[in-house]
């Protein structure tokens, strides 16, 4: 598949498939926005495991904090409001610089319940993407403050299930 192919599919209309390369400039991007003065990053998990990971290391941030929330099963949402499953608890939050990063920001319903949690906890949260949904976010007032690109369509990302490993091995 050709980087940042497009194809139509019936149950998911258009499917954006992003390469490992796209990852990589996708973070370079990012790395240029932030600032290097966070305390901590939270990850939501899973999806933004992968990019908390290399922002991790490129920005030398070892406090590594997670988040697990559930409003999907299988692409479909199961609830408006997301169910928190793990948070940190608020004596870690407390008076912190924390970077919230995902992996997209599509209606928006989990990062902004993330990042108002952070806030009610004392912190400082900016939320950081690589993909952003202004189409699809039901918050257009609000957006995360940063984001590496604009994607409308359904994202599918190199970590994804659906996905084959490359293999030097036959």
């Amino acid at each position: 598949m050709a980087e940042n192919e497009e194809i139509t599919n019936p149950a998911k209309s258009l499917i954006h498939y992003i390469t490992w390369k796209d990852i990589e400039r996708m973070i370079s991007k990012l790395l240029k926005q932030l600032p290097h003065n966070y305390e901590h990053i939270l990850v939501i998990t899973r999806g933004g495991m992968v990019p908390a990971c290399l922002i991790s290391e490129k920005l030398n941030i070892r406090n590594i904090l997670s988040a697990s929330l559930w409003s999907y099963e299988e692409n479909q949402q199961i609830s408006e409001e997301p169910i928190f499953l793990q948070f940190p608890d608020d004596s870690q939050l407390t008076g912190k610089h924390i970077l919230v990063v995902d992996d997209v920001w599509e209606t928006g319903c989990t990062l902004m319940a993330v990042r108002e949690r952070l806030r009610r906890a004392g912190a400082k949260a900016e939320v950081c993407v690589l993909v952003y949904k202004p189409l699809k976010s039901k918050f257009p007032n609000d957006a995360p403050e940063y984001y590496a690109q604009e994607i409308n369509e359904w994202v599918n990302y190199p970590w994804d299930p659906s996905r084959k490993f490359a293999s030097n091995e036959d």
